[in-house]
């Protein structure tokens, strides 16, 4: 936001592809292409994928990757080029590592990350999703501005992948209006006739992945992106998506999804495919009308034997993902739940849950 509440001409899609470039040399990865509707630009990178909107700035990468050093960079290139000149809210998130050593500081401890994060916002909190003795679990830092405010808000997350040599990182900001009463961050109305944008984030993290539906991310099996998205049945989990899709050389793969007639949503899915530390990272700010169903749907396209759903929704939707089963979360048959808690932040509920496949 302003501090001054002038936001009328503020919008993050003025930084130049010259700014978002040079963002990308300090995270260290690159764009590969991009596509746009009117409310929301997509980056399909070396290393995962980015969303521009008019206030909201989404980075996920993974690889060996440093997210959290292009955030000074970022904060300083939106105060100069875009208008905005306060951040209202970040979240910061990551799974936590296998070979944490393989990482660049400041990512190879949690307590490192929220010590950087700290030095710039000095009221954030960390919080750790999941058993911290077992071999899954998740972390997590906030920070709020001022939510009585209209916003500016900087969501940041890191997702990572449990295999020794990458990280899968998501770095999130976003700047969103917000009516007196509504209580929303990512989903309000604005009082500047600006669009209405989703309140909610599902995030769906799979490991040890089916061989034979990680076959079509070969470069061996299949010519191109199109035909791994369509034999994988990725075109049909969320349809009326427009798709930019990457396979790359030797194997993995891509993709970024907007949907034109949901102001500012999209999906996008990153995938390795290797047997040793195969990992896919599904998400999307899509609203649906049955959760259960999409989840299963990808569960289904890539056969997990584990899987994390997380699921930022805001506190005033009533957003339940198990609402189906009379649950918090959904029941799937094969798949037992291992962990839920549930944790409610300012202006959001968040849901962490982890899945592993019933042994056979």
């Amino acid at each position: 936001t302003r501090k001054d509440g002038k936001i009328n001409n503020c919008d993050l899609r003025k930084l130049t592809r010259d700014q978002l470039e040079s963002l990308m040399v300090v995270a260290k990865c690159e764009i590969i292409s991009s596509s746009s509707t009117e409310h929301i630009d997509g980056y399909v990178l070396s290393e995962s994928s980015m969303f521009i909107s008019a206030r909201r700035f989404i980075l996920k990468t993974c690889g060996n990757t440093t997210p959290l050093t292009c955030l000074p960079m970022l904060l300083t290139f939106v105060s100069i080029t875009t208008g905005f000149d306060t951040v209202q809210d970040l979240y910061y998130s990551r799974k936590n590592f296998k070979r944490p050593e393989l990482q660049l500081t400041p990512h190879r401890t949690f307590a490192d990350e929220a010590q950087m994060l700290d030095d710039m916002f000095n009221s954030g909190k960390a919080y750790c999703m999941g058993s911290v003795n077992r071999a899954d679990c998740w972390y997590l830092y906030t920070y709020s501005y001022n939510p009585a405010k209209l916003p500016l808000a900087l969501r940041c997350s890191n997702i990572m992948p449990p295999n020794n040599n990458t990280n899968n990182s998501v770095t999130k900001a976003n700047n969103v209006m917000k009516t007196g009463n509504a209580g929303f961050i990512l989903g309000a109305r604005n009082m500047m006739n600006q669009p209405h944008e989703n309140d909610q984030t599902l995030e769906v993290l799979m490991s040890n992945l089916d061989r034979e539906k990680m076959s079509c991310f070969y470069k061996a099996n299949c010519t191109n992106a199109a035909e791994a998205t369509k034999l994988a049945g990725i075109d049909e989990l969320i349809p009326g998506t427009v798709i930019d899709d990457v396979l790359f050389t030797p194997c993995g793969y891509s993709m970024n999804g907007l949907l034109r007639n949901i102001p500012g949503g999209y999906m996008t899915i990153h995938i390795t495919p290797e047997p040793d530390f195969s990992y896919v990272s599904f998400e999307t700010n899509i609203p649906q009308s049955s959760y259960k169903k999409l989840i299963g749907k990808v569960i289904e396209c890539f056969g997990p034997k584990q899987f994390i759903i997380t699921f930022f929704n805001s506190c005033s939707s009533g957003v339940q993902l198990g609402a189906e089963d009379g649950c918090r979360v959904p029941k799937y048959k094969d798949y037992n739940v291992n962990d839920l808690q549930i944790c409610q932040l300012p202006n959001y509920d968040l849901t962490y849950a982890l899945y592993n496949r019933t042994p056979s």
